[in-house]
Parts: C-alpha cells; sequence; structure tokens
C-alpha cells in the first residue's frame, strides 16, 4: 500500500514542501532515501519506540520511505510525526482519507510525546501558501505557528492525539489567535529607561540622532563612564516594532530556536550582545548545521560589541559587507543561505588597554606602541561604516549625587518617532528604504544636499581630517537626520557641524595613535 504524508524541509528562512512516500509489502526491510541526515535516519528506532508504548506495533514488512523532493538535504528531527503517521496508514491503522489536507512536523519521544523543532513560523507560512487545511505541530510549537491566520493550526501533545484526529475517533479545536490583538497589548514599556541616566547629555543626544536615523554608533570613554548602561537602553528609544518586522523578526528566532514556549512573537526590538570570544560563524551564521548568527538574531533591532578592540580582528572584518548590504550570503559546498540583517551596530571600547588615555582623573600607564596597537585592532573600513563616533567622559561622584533623573526614553522616543515619520513619508516611493541610514548615494544628493556655505565647512573638514568618500556619505547621511529632528526641510549649516563633531576617531590627536 502507498501513503502520502506532507511536512517541510528548513533551509536558512526558505521552506520547502516535502512528501513524504511510504510502500508497504511483504519483508522484513526498511528503507529510507531522499538525502535524510542521521537524525532523520534515526527515526526509525523512535518510531518504533514510540508505538510500542502507545499500544501499537511497528509493521513488520519491507518498507520503502521516500522523502520528495529527493535532491533537497532533509535534516533534523521534525519528520519523526508525518513518517510515523505515513506508516500506520500504510498499515492501515490511520485512516488516510483526510492525511493530503494536512502538514505534519514534530519529534517523537520514546514514550511517543511530541517534541518542539525549530522553524513552526515559516512553516506555518509554508502551508498556507501551499493552501494547506491546516497544520498539526507539537503543543510547545502551537502559539508560534498560529500567528498565522488563514490557516488551522492544531497542537498536540503526543502520537495517540494524531492518531485518533485521522481515525475521528477525538475531536480536536485549532488554536486561534489575534495576531494583531496580541501583538499590540504586548508592546510593553521596556524597563531599562534612560532616566536612569544622570548627566552625559552629548552622547544621549548622539543616540537620539542614531536612534532616529538608523545609524551605526561607537562609544570611546574609559572604563566605568556608562558605556554599556546606555547601550542597553538604547532600544528604549526606538520606534516599536510594525507587525510586519516583527513577524521577520520571529522567523529567524524560529530557525535559530530561540522562542519560548509560551511565546508567539517576538514583540520588542532585538538587542544582542555577544561576547567578545565569539567565533566568525556564530557571528555571521552558517555551520554544518545552517543556523542564523549574532547578526542576523540583531536583525530589526541592535547588535551591540562591547569593548570592540577585544574582539578578533577577523572576526570583526566579516561585520564589512553586511553592514553595507544588510543581508549575509553563507556559501558553502553543500548549501547556499541567505539570512537578513539590518540592524543598527552599536559598539564601546576604551581609549587604550588601560582604558585611561586623556582621563583627567587618572593616568595613563600605556606606552605609545601599546596605545597603537591596541586601536589598530579596529580596521579603517570597519571605522567608515559606523556614522557616529562619541566620546564619553565618567561623571564625577560630587556632579553624580547632586543631578536629577535625566529625560525619559518615552520623551525621547516621541522625538525619535516623529523623525522617522518623516522619513518613512520622504522614501515611500523607494522600496526597502524606511530611514536615513538606508539612503543610497543617488538619494544623498536628492534629500541631504547642502547649501554652499555648508558644502565649504563640509570640504574644509574633509580635508583637514582626511575623511574617504564614505566618511563624507556618512556625515550627510547623520547631518538628514539631525535636520528631521529639527523639523528642517533643508540641510543647514548647525545640522553638519554637528554630523562633522560626531567624527572623533578622524581627527588628528586619534589618528596619530594608529586608526
Amino acid at each position: 500500500m502507498l501513503v502520502k504524508t506532507f511536512c517541510a524541509a528548513v533551509n536558512g528562512l526558505d521552506v520547502t514542501t516535502v512528501t513524504i512516500e511510504v510502500s508497504m509489502t511483504r519483508g522484513v526491510l526498511f528503507h529510507l532515501t531522499g538525502l535524510p541526515d542521521n537524525a532523520v535516519k534515526e527515526s526509525r528506532d523512535r518510531i518504533a519506540a514510540a508505538l510500542q508504548n502507545n499500544g501499537y506495533k511497528f509493521p513488520v514488512a519491507d518498507i520503502t520511505v521516500n522523502l520528495s523532493p529527493a535532491d533537497i538535504r532533509k535534516e533534523g528531527s521534525g519528520y519523526d510525526l508525518p513518517l510515523a503517521i505515513a506508516i500506520m496508514a500504510a498499515n492501515e491503522k490511520v485512516i488516510p482519507d483526510h492525511l493530503h489536507e494536512y502538514m505534519m512536523v514534530g519529534e517523537l519521544g520514546l514514550d511517543g510525546r511530541l517534541l518542539p523543532i525549530r522553524g513552526a513560523l515559516p512553516i506555518a507560512i509554508r502551508a498556507r501558501k501551499e493552501q494547506f487545511k491546516g497544520l498539526i505541530v507539537p503543543q510547545q510549537n502551537v502559539k508560534e505557528a498560529a500567528v498565522v491566520n488563514r490557516l488551522q493550526v492544531f497542537g498536540m501533545d503526543n502520537l495517540c492525539d494524531v492518531i485518533q484526529f485521522f481515525n475521528g475517533s477525538a475531536h480536536f479545536e485549532p488554536t486561534v489567535i489575534d495576531t494583531r490583538k496580541v501583538f499590540y497589548e504586548q508592546q510593553s514599556q521596556m524597563d531599562l529607561d534612560f532616566s536612569d541616566v544622570r548627566g552625559q547629555e552629548n552622547v544621549k543626544r548622539a543616540m537620539e540622532v542614531a536612534a532616529s536615523g538608523g545609524h551605526n554608533l561607537i562609544m570611546i570613554g574609559p572604563p566605568g563612564s556608562g558605556k554599556s548602561m546606555m547601550a542597553k537602553r538604547l532600544p528604549s528609544i526606538l520606534p516599536p516594532l510594525s507587525l510586519a518586522e516583527s513577524l521577520e523578526t520571529t522567523q529567524i528566532h524560529s530557525v535559530a530556536g530561540k522562542m519560548g514556549r509560551d511565546m508567539s512573537l517576538i514583540y520588542q526590538r532585538p538587542f544582542r550582545s555577544p561576547h567578545h570570544t565569539i567565533s566568525q560563524v556564530a557571528l555571521v551564521g552558517g555551520g554544518g548545521n545552517p543556523q542564523p548568527g549574532e547578526i542576523s538574531l540583531a536583525h530589526n533591532g541592535v547588535l551591540f560589541l562591547d569593548e570592540l578592540p577585544e574582539f578578533n580582528k577577523t572576526t570583526l572584518e566579516v561585520l564589512r559587507q553586511p553592514l553595507e548590504d544588510r543581508k549575509i550570503t553563507i556559501s558553502r559546498a553543500k548549501y547556499t543561505l541567505e539570512y537578513p540583517c539590518s540592524f543598527m551596530f552599536v559598539a564601546s571600547m576604551n581609549p587604550c588597554p588601560c582604558g585611561y588615555y586623556g582621563d583627567p582623573t587618572h593616568q595613563c600607564v600605556c606606552m605609545p606602541g601599546q596605545i597603537q596597537r591596541y586601536m589598530n585592532k579596529i580596521s579603517g573600513p570597519l571605522l567608515d561604516r559606523i556614522d557616529i563616533h562619541c566620546e564619553i567622559q565618567a561623571v564625577p561622584f560630587a556632579e553624580l549625587s547632586k543631578m536629577q533623573p535625566g529625560e525619559s526614553s518615552a520623551t525621547i522616543r516621541e522625538r525619535v518617532i516623529r523623525a522617522r515619520k518623516i522619513q518613512e513619508e520622504r522614501f515611500k516611493p523607494y522600496k526597502g528604504i524606511h530611514c536615513n541610514a538606508m539612503m543610497t548615494e543617488r538619494m544623498i544628493h536628492q534629500f541631504a544636499e547642502p547649501d554652499a556655505s555648508s558644502m565649504d565647512m563640509l570640504r574644509r573638514a574633509m580635508e583637514r581630517l582626511k575623511l574617504s568618500a564614505r566618511a563624507y556619505s556618512r556625515i550627510l547621511k547623520v547631518a538628514r537626520t539631525i535636520a528631521d529632528l529639527d523639523n528642517s526641510e533643508k540641510v543647514l549649516s548647525q545640522h553638519i557641524a554637528e554630523a562633522i563633531g560626531y567624527r572623533n576617531l578622524d581627527r588628528g590627536d586619534w589618528a596619530e595613535r594608529g586608526i
């Protein structure tokens, strides 16, 4: 008897519908074809144990299983459930009449429990696209998959539930989630707030500009000056995620297995802060079993690298292309994947190995050669891709104890959202462009061209600081954002002057140390 069930193969964010064909004849062998990996090959033993522990017997027959299309590699344990149901249907223990209407995914425990899988959300999107009536997933994945409307999603606890479902011996209701209602209800206020930050008004201004235009930012200052504290509060002033951005971000976290049991969507902008020992693969993605890296997990959010010079230099250099293209293409012998990675890059660093170069209250003990080697860990091309360079000094205790709480994140966020709305209106005719940091060269000439006096100021700054063409474009993008915050249609001289002031690492005293 020949039976077909349907599941899905996830490769990157691309999902392919997989047809499981089971043919059963007289004999005792088990054949599995269609490029299965070891986890799929081991499914036979898990299925046999699950059936036995639930009162069923694995059929004694010659069973041939084909996973179609056969030229796509099948990885993971999510094929256990549809394969078990197909074998039971071929053995006439499951009624096959409605198998073609449903897609199924799920790993089987030896006791028959359904264990969660990765990629439930993109699988559900694929099932709706293929016009399946419903999707059957483990109970722990049901909230994640049920955000896809116009698709019946059933969360099952064990193999027996699925058998009863197809045999009609038990009734199950699909899980229904009002995606828009849940999304907007869950967008609560952030726990961290800029009102906790005393002083540092220049740095908070730089962060407001960065958030308003989606610009990359680096902070340079001594230990204890508040670099990490302020970076962690940056998401609290970013515009809230749109539903489309949330779905896109959730798909990445779903494929990476980062979704919790009770999570259906990512409601807040991601904030990723990997340790400086991170490898290239962990940062950009890939590996033997390809997974999204930190830059993709930060998609639509913030990637924060604390103590930037402590990162491996070759690891940092792989950021150069994603920062420009906002996507990462991973090519290996067996696969080529593409992950989105449109994120705000935020970094912090000390000015020298001891951390106190230029600090008025501490003496630097580093030798000039040490400082130069330390700063040379960050390449010029990478710094060129960072729009805003911001110096930060520690706030003295006497002033710190007297200061009132700073401006709240909610107040700053209102200004950021107003500036972003101006940019959204400006870039409506351009697909995929929604903030100033994403402007092309042609857009810069169209929307950020300064007047003659401002251009002369910029020319002198470029000659004095020996700035690159990329730095020139970055200054104009930042100036356009500052003008948006001022609600100015034109980029004026004061906007150019402030944007030039955010190129601290291009100044001569920094350049002398090796940058």
